[in-house]
């Protein structure tokens, strides 16, 4: 039968989601697999998303067939014994055979988390991206020029096509969520670009800091030209929140 499962990981130390050549870094894809074939299993483990190196998850889909005879319940605590602490399986379910964690998904959610402190904070610098800075970052222009994305547009200024050369997406929703030095921002799309949202979150940090206006911003989104954005943002900031169908 084949196996939907939300699962959760943190994605420093991994060479992202597919799956390397063996002399490279390693992958979660490749763990989870070896994970499966530990617990009597053989077969390759689909993603909804390939995670870039160093990206995190709190719940990216993967699925994969098992000829398994006890309950779905042993089979999570199976897998998350033979897992690194780093990966965990949170709930899995029975799926149609036909089921595509990728190709099934109607739209996927990531959110970027920013702190902003005079100094720099050791315990958040693992997940979120540090901005060393006296003052607070403007979070109504950031939503405000972030919510130009919302729609059907042509991202290509943002970043690049993963399949095939169309680079339109449409945007879902989006937020700025502020609480104390951190800010949260998220965004949920029909599919995202590679280093999308990155890009984007790179070019709205200049706006928050008063250096680039919304109206900058959105005649960026507007020209679909990627040398008038801003740089990508280190992936360590960045997580896979959601996955829908």
């Amino acid at each position: 039968m084949r196996i939907k499962a939300v699962i959760a990981y943190d994605g420093t130390d991994y060479h992202g989601f597919q799956r390397q050549s063996p002399d490279r870094e390693p992958s979660i894809q490749g763990v989870l697999e070896s994970a499966v074939s530990k617990i009597g299993q053989t077969g390759p483990v689909l993603g909804a998303g390939r995670t870039d190196a160093g990206v995190h998850a709190s719940g990216q889909v993967v699925a994969f067939d098992v000829n398994w005879r006890h309950g779905l319940d042993d089979l999570q605590r199976a897998l998350n014994a033979v897992l690194l602490d780093s990966i965990a399986v949170l709930e899995l379910e029975q799926a149609a055979n036909t089921f595509h964690p990728r190709y099934d998904a109607v739209s996927r959610a990531y959110r970027y988390n920013l702190y902003t402190a005079r100094v720099r904070n050791p315990l958040v610098m693992r997940y979120a991206l540090c901005l060393s800075m006296p003052q607070a970052l403007d979070v109504e222009a950031m939503r405000r020029a972030l919510a130009h994305t919302i729609g059907e547009h042509d991202f290509a200024a943002f970043g690049q096509p993963t399949v095939g050369e169309s680079t339109t997406r449409t945007m879902l929703r989006t937020g700025v969520v502020a609480e104390g030095s951190q800010i949260a921002i998220e965004l949920e799309a029909n599919g995202f670009l590679y280093r999308m949202v990155r890009r984007i979150v790179g070019t709205l940090i200049p706006i928050g800091r008063g250096e680039r206006s919304e109206e900058e911003f959105a005649a960026i989104l507007q020209a679909a030209d990627p040398k008038r954005a801003g740089p990508a943002v280190p992936p360590n900031g960045l997580c896979l929140t959601q996955v829908n169908y």
